[in-house]
């Protein structure tokens, strides 16, 4: 057994190579969105002040927000069920129908968000292909549309932080700023998915405040590894945050009493973001483990939460395996798996499961 104990800097090391006799228990690797409230995240949301937020009278969903926005340096915010609503949202405020935006081709709000660029805003996207989805100025800037009757009009860069199809990639602030440089010069928006923006900012050690002054619109998701239950804060300026509750009322994201919600968020953003670094030490482990594989032919090199390999055999029989042995995991491509570790991943889980990769 590898026993892994955590010491003072949130690193951890090796002992008792020996193997321990006790029943299988469940691993869930499969993404930072499975977590359950933790006992003070509870009784936080028991003790919630709560009103009808449509009407703007919930006390602790306008906490939160003004929290959020404060944390990014941001004039307003906007608390909504979902990131890809609070990204839904930011791209109907900042285009309009044929218009065309740019992202990365592994970029959620492209691949994941059911279509919904066309379908709500009307708007096209331009595919460029980044490092392990992060773009730079001299990708972008030849892909911005001169204005002609034949081309949609560009008028929105879309960036993602972390990148989860990148493997929990990072932009660092002096990756951001000459992209943000660009979109001033070219008259563009520039709106950030921050799906995992606390995994980033714990990575780079760059400040939360400072993307206020690069972004037009932060999308923060507080359901991911800060172990909220529910919703995401798009975060911009006060005008684009009173346009984006119109939309919002739009697509049915009006949650009345919702502060029991933003009472977990606040408590996550309270004491949930020093422990990420807990999460990007398991993955740093599991990723070091499973290079050493005979059946693993690569592994993308891990920064945060997210660790992406590759197996020799189909992944949906190696998944299959694990899943005998209580160990979720998901798919990305045929060969290629996804583990995403979180709050409800402790040390001995990741024991167990190196224990477990090393006799398939």
């Amino acid at each position: 057994m590898i026993k892994i104990e955590r010491i003072t800097s949130f690193e951890y090391c090796y002992k008792e190579r020996k193997k321990y006799n006790f029943n299988m228990i469940t691993v869930d690797l499969r993404s930072d969105t499975v977590t359950k409230p933790t006992p003070g995240m509870l009784e936080a949301m028991w003790s919630a002040k709560v009103g009808d937020d449509v009407f703007g009278e919930d006390e602790t969903i306008n906490a939160l927000e003004a929290k959020a926005a404060a944390i990014f340096g941001m004039e307003a915010g906007i608390f909504c069920p979902s990131g890809t609503m609070t990204n839904q949202i930011a791209i109907k405020c900042f285009t309009q129908p044929l218009d065309e935006l740019i992202a990365d081709q592994t970029a959620h709000v492209y691949r994941y968000e059911g279509g919904g660029i066309a379908f709500n805003s009307g708007v096209s996207t331009r595919l460029l292909e980044g490092y392990r989805g992060i773009l730079t100025a001299e990708m972008i800037e030849p892909e911005i549309n001169a204005e002609n009757i034949h081309y949609p009009h560009t008028s929105l860069v879309v960036l993602e932080n972390t990148v989860n199809k990148g493997g929990g990639s990072c932009y660092t602030l002096n990756d951001i700023v000459p992209i943000a440089k660009l979109c001033t010069d070219k008259n563009l928006k520039l709106h950030l998915d921050g799906a995992r923006i606390f995994n980033a900012l714990t990575h780079t050690g760059d400040a939360a405040i400072d993307y206020g002054k690069y972004f037009n619109g932060i999308s923060v998701c507080l359901s991911k590894g800060l172990g909220a239950p529910v919703g995401s804060v798009l975060l911009a300026d006060k005008e684009t945050i009173k346009y984006a509750r119109r939309i919002r009322k739009v697509l049915g994201g009006g949650i009345r009493q919702g502060g029991f919600l933003a009472a977990a968020a606040i408590y996550a953003l309270d004491h949930h973001i020093e422990r990420l670094k807990i999460d990007h030490a398991h993955a740093a482990i599991l990723g070091e483990e499973l290079g050493r594989l005979p059946w693993v032919s690569s592994v993308i090199p891990v920064q945060t939460n997210i660790v992406l390999f590759d197996t020799v055999e189909p992944a949906a029989l190696v998944l299959a395996k694990l899943a005998e042995k209580g160990i979720k995991a998901s798919d990305t491509g045929k060969h290629r798996i996804r583990f995403v570790t979180h709050l409800d991943v402790h040390p001995e889980q990741v024991e167990y499961t190196i224990d477990i990769l090393k006799s398939l």
